[in-house]
This record gives C-alpha cells, structure tokens and sequence, in this order.
C-alpha cells in the first residue's frame, strides 16, 4: 500500500496491521474502528465544539525493529547496526574498515581496501535486514582526505547500478573513529 491513493476511501473496521504504510494520500477516508499497521486501533478525533468542521486524522508511529549480525562489527558506542522503521526504512549506522573475524581495523594504510571492508560490511548488514544494495537510496561517504575521492568512488561504485543509484553525499572530516580513512552508512528502503 505504499503511495495508494485511498481519499474517500470507507476502510471502516479494516485490519491494516503489518501493512507498509508510506505516501498514503488519505484525505476524506474512513477509518473508524481500522486496526492500523502498528495493530492499534484508530479512533476519531474529539468531536469539535462550536459547530467547528470535524475532522480525522491519523497520528504517525513509528515501529522499529533492530539489525544486529556478527558478520558486521558490533557497536563500539550508543547505537545500532541498522534499524528498519515503519516496516519499510533501514537506517544503517556509518561503518568503518573492521574485520569481524578479528575485530579489528584492517589495512590502516589502504584506502582501497578499508573501503572494500567498509562496504563488505554494509552489505552484511544489508542482507541481515532483507535488503540488497538495489534497495539502498542514500549514503554518506565521509573521508579522512578529499584526495581519496577517487579511489574510494572506484569501489563503490563496484556496488550500484549507475542509473539505480542512491543519491550520495561525500564529505571531508578531520577525524574518523579509530582513525581510520573512510567511513560509510546509508539508508535503504524495503
């Protein structure tokens, strides 16, 4: 049901749960006593005073399911892998060149393959949410040196279909974790 266009629609008692729900275009709809995709049950507005128009409307949730795989590396602080909102969005954590296998960062002078490593793991997590790379709509590439930009772009784009490509920012910063030379996340959409 992604994008439906369900204005005017009589959903009325309607069961939606676990349904991917984005882009609806709802206006005029029913949708008394629906048990939406989070498995509540939606209920009407408060009935206006003052001969007001009534109106409905839906208040967005958001569920969240994490990712976690040993074949990428664990968390070193506060946060996950990857998390799939709303049953259809993978927001996965910037990765870096470490190898599970010995936990540790790899090629420390090797900006090909710590991205290589980087994107390795990416896909990992990836596979672990139900995703591939053509899923993927936007990374953020962020270098140790701008001067990398070709090389490290020479790997990526080893990964994506040039006319199905994400959409991509890449940026400079003056430290990455653990020092190393490029770090990678991105979000994907299922």
């Amino acid at each position: 049901m992604i994008g439906a266009d369900l204005e005017g629609a009589n959903l009325s008692k309607a069961n939606l749960s676990g349904a991917k729900t984005y882009g609806w275009k709802i206006k005029d709809a029913d949708f008394t006593d629906t048990i939406m995709p989070n498995d509540e049950k939606f209920t009407k507005a408060e009935t206006p005073i003052d001969n007001q128009q009534k109106t409905e409307t839906i208040t967005p949730t958001t569920t969240r399911k994490i990712i976690k795989t040993d074949k990428a590396p664990e968390p070193v602080s506060p946060y996950n892998q990857a998390i799939v909102a709303t049953g259809q969005m993978i927001f996965i954590s910037g990765q870096i060149a470490i190898d599970t296998r010995i936990n540790q960062i790899v090629y420390t002078d090797d900006v090909t393959k710590q991205t290589e490593q980087v994107m390795t793991n990416l896909e990992a997590i990836l596979t672990a949410a139900g995703a591939t790379w053509s899923n993927v709509v936007k990374t953020t590439v962020f270098l140790k040196d701008m001067n990398d930009f070709v090389t490290v772009n020479s790997v990526y784009a080893k990964y994506f279909d040039p006319e199905n490509a994400p959409t991509r920012a890449c940026v400079e910063v003056a430290r990455l974790p653990k020092d190393v030379l490029v770090e990678i996340d991105c979000i994907a959409v299922v």
